[in-house]
Parts: C-alpha cells; structure tokens; sequence
C-alpha cells in the first residue's frame, strides 16, 4: 500500500493522447495484485481455467497491455526482488487482512450477498510466485520487456525513469515518489468506469500524472524532507506517529526541517528511523537490466492462453491482431518521431 500521503499530494488528469509515444517503467506487483482484485466475477470468484488455476492475472496482462498499445504507449514492466527485512511486518499483516477477507467472502457467498462478497473478495487477493512467473512467461511472448529488480521495484523502476530510459513510472503507491521518480502516473492500467466497493454507485476512474519537482515546489519541500514526512505519517517499514497524519506532518517537517528534529522535540523514538531513511533516498538498484522490446511470438501466446488455459482461440487471435498493428505503429512512429 505503501505510505498514505496522498492528502498532500497535488495531481493532474492525463489523457491518453498526452502519454502517446511513451514508455513507461509499470511497477508489475502492485499492477498484477490490481488484476487480481478488479478481474472478478459478480460474486467476487476470480477467472479459472478447467484445472482451477487463476487466470485473472494474465487476461489482465494480456488485455490491457494491448489496450496500452492502442494508446501508443510502450510499457515495461519493473518486478519486484527480496523486500527489505523492515517490511516484513507489513508483509505478514497484510496476509492476515487476505485471510480474514476471504474468510468474509466465504460466508457473504454463502448467505448470497454479492455486494459484500464481490468487496471482500477484492481485499482476499494474494500474488503467488506461480502468478508472477506466469506473468513474466506472457509478457516475454508478447514482446514486452521485463526488468527484475534487486529489492523494491517502485524503486527500480524510478531508476529507470531518472536515467531517462523511461518516461514515467506507474504505480498506485506514492512511494514511486520517494524513491525519487521524476514523473508518476496513476492508474494507468484500471482505468474505466469502475463499482464503488459497498455502494450502488459507480465512479470513472482516469490516468493521474504526478511531477516531483513540481509537487515538491509547492510543498516547498526538497526530497530528503518529503520522505521525512512519509516516515512521520508511517511507511511500509514502520508504523506512523499515533495522531499525525499527512498535513500535521508536512507543517511539523517545515517548522524544524526534518523528521529527526521532529521526533527529538516531541520526544518520540521511531525504530529503524535512519535505516528507513536509508531505503528510500539511497534504495537498493541495478544498471543491469535491458528494456529493449522483442517480436511478438503469436504461436507461444495462443498455445499459453488458448491449449495451455482455456482462453477462447477466437478472442486471443483478435487481440494479436490488435497487438500487432498497435505495436508496428508505434514503433514505426517512434522511430519516425527520432529523426
């Protein structure tokens, strides 16, 4: 989930047409667990081949990277490495929310209750190391590169950006920030008219661009002080300080200039506080990685989703043909738009 700052956080609408002739650094976890949580039926039960394998994930993959394509933007997808040992915490109680929501899930399906069965659902979702290797195989035979990060890979993948071989990178963390990418855009892939979770309502949920410099100069904060601030409010490599919340943060950061001042007036200790500060300002990279595309390999994807999980032939040619033709013509006209 990452740290919650969103409160402070100045963002613009972005279409489509602004993002054209673009590659962009896709952190791959957190947009497989948004497959994973959106790609449901109505009662909260995820797409499954005939041997009951999810296959929420690769439709996701496999539809929504060609709807990118279409938009004429180049992705890349950045995978997670060994998290850090200080977000171990987080990691387990987030297992413990999955279980206790697919615990929910069990019994709204039980009584009937789509509604609340479709919403707990969505917070049962769980990435295995299965998932992850099937999304990279997918990915591969669509042509679409992929970057193994050493660690955290919100943190490659602003790496990637800062050394200019990506536009952006995309994420629905604003840790993307913190770890100091120049440009992140929001909801990138789940973009549409989405349900609001407990609620007869719906919502249309469009691309946000976010720039650091300029989210920092109206903040009038610099970087160092920016996750300072985030490390106050609470990260996934420690809990915040009961009582402060994004804004109280951001006005104790600007009265005494950084979040150690902070806690030596208010007399409070955050452990790990110089190893988390660690993390984000100097993370854990690598120069190692190449985000050259590759050609479709039509045979593969057809035998993956089609022979190998029960996709509909018919479906998956159309969406090749789909893929290709947006692929030529983008990079036809990127490298047009290079001379």
């Amino acid at each position: 989930m990452g740290s919650d700052i969103g409160d402070i956080v100045s963002r613009e609408s972005v279409s489509f047409s602004d993002m054209q002739n673009r590659t962009v650094a896709i952190d791959a976890n957190n947009t497989l667990y948004q497959f994973l949580s959106i790609i449901r039926q109505p009662d909260g039960t995820p797409l499954k081949d005939s041997g009951g394998r999810v296959t929420s994930h690769v439709s996701g993959v496999f539809y929504r990277m060609i709807n990118l394509f279409e938009e004429g933007i180049e992705p890349v997808y950045v995978f997670d490495g060994k998290p850090p040992q200080l977000k171990s915490k987080t990691l387990d109680e987030r297992r413990k929310i999955r279980e206790n929501s697919k615990e929910k899930w069990k019994k709204a399906k039980a009584r009937g209750d789509t509604e609340e069965a479709y919403s707990q659902a969505m917070r049962s979702s769980k990435l295995n190391r299965d998932m992850v290797a099937e999304s990279k195989e997918l990915l591969r035979l669509m042509g679409i590169p992929c970057v193994q990060a050493p660690s955290e890979a919100e943190a490659q993948a602003a790496y990637i950006v800062e050394n200019g071989d990506c536009w952006a990178s995309s994420s629905q963390d604003y840790d993307s920030l913190l770890f100091g990418t120049p440009i992140l855009i929001r909801n990138l892939t789940i973009t549409g008219r989405r349900k609001i979770p407990g609620k007869d309502r719906y919502k249309e949920i469009k691309p946000e661009k976010i720039v650091l410099e300029e989210l920092l100069n109206k903040l009038d904060l610099n970087r160092e002080q920016l996750v300072d601030l985030a490390i106050l409010v609470g990260t996934d490599f420690n809990d915040g300080i009961k009582g402060i919340g994004p804004k109280t943060a951001l006005k104790l950061i600007k009265e005494h200039s950084s979040g150690r001042k902070v806690l030596e007036v208010k007399d409070i200790e955050i452990e790990n506080y110089s190893e988390i500060r660690e993390i984000f300002i100097e993370p854990e990279v690598t120069d190692e990685y190449d985000i050259n595309p590759s050609d479709i390999e039509w045979d593969g994807v057809v035998e993956f989703l089609c022979e190998e999980r029960d996709f509909s032939e018919d479906r998956v040619v159309k969406g090749l043909d789909r893929l290709e033709k947006a692929v030529n013509e983008l990079r036809h006209q990127t490298t047009f738009d290079s001379f």
